[in-house]
């Protein structure tokens, strides 16, 4: 039998549990091109939302967020469902993806008074396969508490990560035709950006 010293096994957990727990500019996003996983995911109303589904109608305008305590956010999801109209006569479809649960998605909708699918990125799984899931760092964590984020009672589970604020877009085939990944969180995709790559 192989013993392991207490240390050395110490060692290899926290090594193994910080390979899913990134900092922000370790991020890099699924890059144009790219075929993306075709999730499946629950909405604010607790319907099932299947990425595969969406596509046979058309491209997806896939919004990463960090949720409805953050006013960058709530500015960017307003100024998307100001021009919805526009998007959808481009036959595109918007989803935006929080690792909030269906009761603050509702919270966001009525908010921002959204017409468009909002997702719960349970465990995080969704933010993970696109390459934009972070832990921020306990001073951040601290500062987004102070103005609002309630990461214990949102999410679904006692971490407190969050995806980098991107925007996708996916045509029919499940590809990645255009994209908006800025590590700042305070920059954003712009619907005249969206429109022109639609």
């Amino acid at each position: 039998m192989i013993r392991i010293p207490f240390v050395a096994l110490l060692i290899i957990s926290l090594n193994g549990f910080s390979q899913d727990s990134f900092q922000v500019e370790e991020t890099r996003g699924l890059q144009v091109g790219d075929t993306v996983d075709l999730f499946t995911a629950s909405d604010q109303n607790d319907s099932t939302f299947v990425l595969g589904d969406a596509l046979e109608n058309g491209s997806v305008v896939l919004i990463f967020y960090r949720g409805k305590w953050c006013p960058y956010c709530s500015r960017h999801l307003s100024s998307i469902q100001d021009n919805i109209e526009e998007l959808k006569a481009k036959g595109a479809s918007v989803i935006a993806v929080s690792p909030e649960n269906q009761e603050h998605l509702q919270m966001s909708a009525e908010k921002n008074t959204l017409e468009f699918t909002l997702l719960f990125d349970q465990d995080y799984s969704i933010a993970k396969s696109f390459d934009v899931l972070f832990e921020p760092s306990s001073s951040q964590i601290k500062k987004y508490n102070f103005i609002g984020a309630d990461f214990q009672n949102a999410h679904s589970n006692e971490t407190t990560r969050l995806p980098v604020p991107a925007t996708f877009i996916i045509n029919k085939e499940g590809v990645i035709v255009w994209r908006h990944f800025d590590h700042s969180y305070k920059e954003r995709a712009s619907v005249e950006d969206i429109l022109k790559h639609l």
